[in-house]
């Protein structure tokens, strides 16, 4: 039953950011927590604070105001005090008058209904194509520094490891 509650309720912050309102899914983060999306570009980088992940969902939709998210399967495994989750998802949107669709994987940790860590995996080609074709209709966001948190960029990566990744 916990499991099933779970993944309704990652289902249902799927639901409200195709809404764009990535206040309810904010409010889903514990005190600490790291959002990680991978990729070199505007949307890459690693977030630990709520007030830069605001930042992240408002490029987001400046970016791709036309996103739209199909969620898969979430899986979900553990129990309350330390639970793991993955939704798979696919995206659909339009940049440049180019029609995108990608995929990704999400991997989620959550801590007594808590999110702490989020780790999005994407096709981060395609990402940078995407990217590439907004900033080359004249939108300079496209190709901005990515949003993070200087502070704890070393255990940002791997919180629960206590220690930074090996760098590529």
């Amino acid at each position: 039953m916990y499991r099933t509650i779970v993944a309704h309720r990652i289902r249902t912050a799927w639901a409200h950011l195709d809404d764009r309102d990535y206040e309810y899914v904010l409010d889903m983060f514990a005190p600490e927590f790291t959002h990680r999306f991978v990729g070199d570009n505007a949307m890459g980088g690693a977030r630990t604070s709520i007030d830069s992940q605001r930042q992240w969902f408002q490029r987001l939709f400046r970016l791709l105001p036309d996103i739209l998210f199909t969620v898969d399967d979430v899986i979900v495994q553990g129990w309350p005090w330390r639970t793991r989750a993955v939704a798979l998802v696919r995206t659909r949107l339009t940049a440049g008058g180019e029609t995108f669709q990608n995929e990704f994987a999400q991997t989620l940790d959550i801590r007594w209904g808590r999110v702490t860590r989020v780790n999005v995996l994407e096709d981060t080609e395609k990402m940078a194509r995407i990217l590439s074709r907004i900033a080359d209709s004249g939108n300079e966001e496209a190709a901005a520094i990515q949003i993070v948190d200087a502070a704890k960029t070393a255990d940002a990566i791997h919180p629960a490891r206590g220690r930074p990744s090996r760098s590529r």
